[in-house]
């Protein structure tokens, strides 16, 4: 099963990943999680230090062509598959890839090419894939996210995040892009404005899939850098994200 989790950048895509990955993890899965947002946080929030990057990778293979440091019947691909196998992070309880970026102000195209060929190329060695996406609609546009089984869009109360949400629904039908299943996720949501948060995302024709609540305890975390992955199990926000788990994305 692959899972995109998208939405507007700073919604709290990278909350639900990585609770995503800490709530699948030690069941018996193989996960493999893949940070595509080119503002990378995902390995922060798994505790785990990147090195190397596809973006790396491919800037690195760039060169050697330009020197000449490639055999002349080198297969590009071939060897370019071939580093970003080396460059997967391994734990016992999951595999990290991250996207990167190319260098300077490159498009990012490229490295999005790349995402859909891993994609296609690595799924069936893992039993869950896991995508932070970038921030936006540009995964969309750039059909990164077309094999996508499960699309989790998250929202915060924000104008701005219900806004993207909509807009994510709507390019998925322009772009015909037919994910299994598309659901909403509110995240950062108070108590007492929830009734309210609602309303305004009925516009949005996705079913919620889980609300977190706002907590300090998450707020903490971020501020002091400590993985979110060490969320402790009785914090709202992983029961929330478990019960998705059980809800609609268990087999």
């Amino acid at each position: 099963m692959i899972i995109a989790v998208s939405g507007k950048g700073g919604t709290g895509k990278t909350l639900v990943s990585s609770l995503l990955i800490k709530s699948i993890r030690g069941k018996g899965r193989d996960i493999l999680a893949i940070d595509a947002d080119p503002d990378s946080n995902l390995p922060e929030a798994l505790g785990i230090q990147v090195d190397r990057t596809v973006g790396d990778i491919r800037e690195e293979l760039k060169k050697d062509t330009a020197q000449g440091n490639l055999p002349t019947d080198a297969n590009k691909w071939d060897i370019l598959d071939y580093k970003i196998m080396e460059s997967i992070i391994e734990t016992p309880e999951f595999d990290l890839l991250v996207m990167g970026r190319p260098e300077g102000s490159g498009c990012y195209c490229a490295v999005n090419n790349i995402l859909r060929k891993i994609i296609e190329t690595i799924s069936q060695n893992y039993d869950y894939i896991i995508i932070d996406t970038e921030a936006g609609l540009e995964h969309l546009s750039r059909r990164t996210t077309q094999n996508v089984d499960v699309m989790l869009v998250v929202t915060d109360p924000s104008k701005r995040g219900i806004l993207t949400a909509k807009r994510i629904e709507e390019l998925s039908d322009e772009l015909d892009i037919s994910f299994k299943n598309m659901y909403l996720v509110l995240n950062r949501v108070k108590p007492q404005n929830e009734s309210v948060i609602l309303e305004k995302v009925k516009e949005i024709k996705l079913d919620i899939a889980g609300t977190i609540y706002e907590d300090e305890l998450i707020e903490n975390y971020d501020m002091e850098g400590e993985p979110l992955i060490n969320l402790p199990e009785d914090s709202q926000a992983v029961e929330s994200v478990s019960q998705i788990i059980e809800d609609y994305l268990m087999r």
